[in-house]
């Protein structure tokens, strides 16, 4: 009896199978495509995968019987995932059940399955079920094989061209045992390019192939010997077109002229090129990130995932080591939106080539995650009361905003005032590197940290204009030389009182105008730490001021 379909044949339970091509599988005819009718037709033709084709080695137990194991091949186009299931359906007494996750559904697995059960009951053959694309397959579908792949009912050979870590259900893996295939070298794609043109099977001697020619679809074909054997094939009917008995250079060029690219923008091939991409504009090495972005943009990636990688790159690689790169890559990501592929290539490879060459610095990277690990360990008590909110009626009655001091009341912008909670107080996670412009950065920040947390800083020798400008006076020299007479020694001073002397202002400017009538903050032209040169005075003193977060006129008066 046949189920509808066709998707298998089930023999009459206790019957021996008649012999002849396998459940799902037909003998080539002799129109097929190349490829299909120089599929090997035994194990020692197989080309390729040698790992797997070791004495004893799972792929050759399966292939000859020996073990009734499943397995689930995983590999690339074109590496031998069909080849192989040919093989075990043609090289071993099992009944052979083929079926595509593309059509296939429970109902079809299912009734196999029960078919294998009645046979073995009756003494019939083993079943192997082989389940092409099984990456399809939803997990309900999957998980319709888990009995039955465990009891031995049927022996699953799958085939997939996904990472079966992120496409097969975690059961069906760890029953099944895992072979990798690897696409073919150079050398194995030109011997089976060298086996079609003289094979019976193949084009028989008909052509001869040009060591140009041979080349040139090895090139293109990447590994994948579908691919190559396709493309011989059109070439091979435009040259006897043509009354040539030769597949000269040209003649191949015409039959295909586009390589084959490896990228899936689902699987693997996806994010081994993204990682491949980023991690070369890491290590600063722009000809191998440009490369990787046109292995993108070749195999048809969306370029606004392309312009979001480059965007987070440039604040987690490069970050303030070039603050530059930000503003780069999000405009590189705004031409993608304005102008679209394939000119917005353009815009990419610029930033690309900007972020790759730029210095780098991760220190915004594990400044945000140190913070957040602090935060998720439950670290980080409430908001200090002063710097609350206090733009609401009452909130001055509730202490919010009271004992707030305005930096832009003091002359260098900086203030001595507390902005962590208490358990947080000395957390330091920014830390900035000597990389392009963040070396800045590495000297101004702890002369920050110094006053807002009023640190007493310590005046150096060299800072000491006696021990500095003054020459010996002669006579011969102390038993400890070099060592600076008591009174220029490391003195402690105030808190942030050098750091005030380096960034005063050379001279007092006009006095600010008073608080406008609505409350308004005043603007107070005094100098800062990003300018020291800026001329400015102090403001009159406000020990109180509100934050920023409400109106202008719910703010306190100064």
């Amino acid at each position: 009896m046949t189920p509808p379909d066709g998707l298998f044949s089930l023999a009459r339970p206790g019957a021996t199978p008649a012999p002849g091509p396998a459940d799902g599988f037909t003998a080539p005819a002799a129109d097929a495509p190349l490829p299909v009718r120089m599929r090997p037709a035994t194990l020692d033709e197989l080309v390729g995968q040698e790992h797997l084709l070791a004495p004893g080695a799972p792929l050759r137990q399966l292939v000859t019987g020996a073990s009734p194991m499943s397995v689930i091949l995983w590999g690339p186009p074109g590496t031998g995932k069909t080849t192989i299931a040919h093989l075990v359906a043609g090289a071993t007494n099992r009944k052979f059940v083929a079926m595509s996750a593309l059509s296939a559904g429970v109902k079809d697995v299912r009734a196999v399955i029960d078919t294998a059960r009645r046979e073995r009951r009756h003494g019939g053959p083993p079943t192997v079920l082989f389940i092409d694309e099984v990456h399809r397959f939803s997990k309900t579908q999957q998980d319709s094989l888990l009995a039955a792949v465990e009891d031995r009912t049927v022996t699953l050979l799958a085939a997939t061209t996904e990472n079966p870590y992120f496409s097969v259900i975690s059961p069906l893996l760890s029953r099944c045992v895992l072979l990798t295939l690897q696409a073919l070298d150079d050398d194995d794609v030109r011997g089976l390019l060298r086996r079609a043109v003289a094979d019976e099977r193949g084009l028989g001697g008909a052509v001869t192939l040009a060591p140009e020619a041979e080349e040139h679809l090895v090139r293109l074909a990447s590994g994948d010997v579908r691919k190559a054997l396709t493309a011989l094939e059109a070439a091979a009917g435009s040259a006897e077109a043509q009354g040539a008995h030769e597949i000269d250079l040209a003649t191949a060029e015409k039959a295909v002229d586009v390589a084959a690219v490896r990228y899936d923008r689902d699987g693997d091939a996806h994010y081994d090129v993204t990682s491949a991409f980023i991690k070369s504009m890491r290590g600063s090495d722009p000809d191998a990130a440009l490369h990787w972005l046109a292995r993108m943009l070749v195999a048809g990636e969306d370029p606004r995932f392309i312009a979001r990688r480059i965007v987070i790159f440039a604040s987690e690689d490069v970050g303030m080591a070039d603050p530059q790169a930000l503003l780069v890559a999000t405009a590189a990501a705004q031409a993608v939106q304005n102008v679209g592929l394939p000119e917005a290539g353009l815009s990419l490879a610029q930033a690309v080539v900007h972020l790759a060459t730029a210095p780098k610095s991760n220190s915004v990277t594990t400044a945000i995650g140190a913070a957040m690990a602090d935060v998720r360990a439950g670290r980080g008590g409430a908001v200090p009361s002063h710097l609350r909110d206090a733009h609401y009626p009452g909130a001055r009655g509730l202490g919010h905003g009271r004992g707030y001091r305005y930096p832009h009341d003091d002359p260098r912008g900086v203030v001595t005032q507390r902005y962590l909670p208490d358990d947080l107080a000395d957390a330091e996670y920014y830390q900035p590197t000597d990389h392009g412009a963040e070396r800045a950065m590495g000297e101004r920040v702890p002369r920050l940290r110094r006053i807002v947390r009023g640190r007493p800083a310590t005046l150096r020798a060299t800072d000491v204009p006696s021990a500095r400008n003054s020459p010996p006076t002669g006579g011969a020299p102390a038993a400890d030389e070099g060592r600076l007479p008591a009174t220029t020694q490391e003195q402690p001073v105030p808190p942030g009182a050098a750091d005030l002397e380096q960034e005063r202002p050379a001279s007092p400017g006009p006095v600010p105008a008073a608080a406008a009538s609505d409350g308004s903050v005043p603007t107070a032209a005094a100098g800062s730490l990003a300018d020291p040169d800026v001329t400015g005075t102090t403001a009159p003193a406000t020990p109180e001021r509100a934050d920023d977060s409400g109106s202008a006129a719910g703010k306190e008066q100064p």
